[in-house]
């Protein structure tokens, strides 16, 4: 269908007028507000014990839960290409599951499955306490995070098929030799994207994580929960768009990050 040239004028001013009434704008006023009293209010908020008590912990649980669910994804996402099994479509379901459910009902749940009268709420009596702590904050964030590995993961090995595995295999090739050899540097694109998304999205969450957390400063505070807490509880605006300006910076990071491997793994 050939558009006029009005049309095509008008359907971008809608688009570029959406997106920055949606994104832009409320991202410009945030940095305004964040740098309106300079550069080094900025830092002395950022650089507070409770913020570099934040900011440590959400690179904590990221780097806890990166690794869990790579391994994970690659082992699910090998499982559901290259196997055939009873409830396989139960698996894929499953797997989607946290894109359809709200991150508050996932800490609900699991304030039910791991809190005091839950299914293994009996741990905390052992000295191993979940809710409310770092491991039920980490459970938390596994789960939202889940999906992402496993769905960059799994198109690539239906690209590549298995030809090569299986001629490696009549060669002699161990399965542990074939996957380091042959199957990882075919997916690493796909398993590098995920981990990218999987790092944007553990860093930004905040539904689960406060409700599994108690949210106090230095103990289990997150950077999401610490712009949360500053506003709503401090009243103390500017150190909520300080800590939110550092947040969007990370992101920032890893949004360049993603275009910087989309255009590598364009020129190979």
């Amino acid at each position: 269908m050939r558009l006029s040239a009005f049309t095509r004028l008008s359907l971008r001013t809608v688009a570029l007028g959406y997106l920055a009434v949606l994104l832009v704008l409320p991202l410009v006023i945030i940095l305004w507000r964040t740098f309106e009293r300079g550069i080094g209010a900025f830092l002395e908020s950022i650089t507070t014990p409770a913020a570099q008590s934040a900011f440590q912990l959400s690179m904590i649980i990221v780097a806890i839960v990166v690794p869990l669910n790579v391994v994970f994804g690659v082992v699910t996402a090998l499982a559901l290409v290259r196997s055939k099994f009873p409830g396989r479509s139960l698996v894929q379901g499953i797997v989607d599951l946290p894109f359809a459910v709200s991150p508050v009902v996932v800490g609900v749940s699991l304030i039910l499955l791991w809190g005091a009268g839950g299914w293994f709420g009996g741990l905390e009596t052992l000295g191993f306490k979940v809710i409310f702590s770092l491991p039920g904050m980490v459970i938390a964030t596994i789960f939202v995070t889940l999906p992402f590995v496993v769905r960059e993961v799994e198109p690539v090995l239906h690209e590549i098929g298995d030809d090569q595995e299986q001629a490696a295999a009549t060669l002699g090739a161990s399965r542990w030799q074939t996957f380091w050899r042959i199957t990882l540097p075919a997916i690493r694109w796909g398993l590098t994207y995920g981990v990218v998304l999987t790092v944007a999205r553990a860093l930004g969450e905040f539904g689960a994580v406060i409700m599994v957390s108690t949210a106090l400063p230095g103990e289990s505070q997150t950077l999401t929960l610490l712009v949360h807490g500053r506003y709503i509880n401090d009243h103390n605006t500017f150190g909520a768009y300080s800590a939110a300006t550092l947040l969007m910076g990370m992101a920032l990071v890893v949004l360049l990050l993603m275009t910087l491997l989309e255009r590598k793994r364009g020129t190979e």
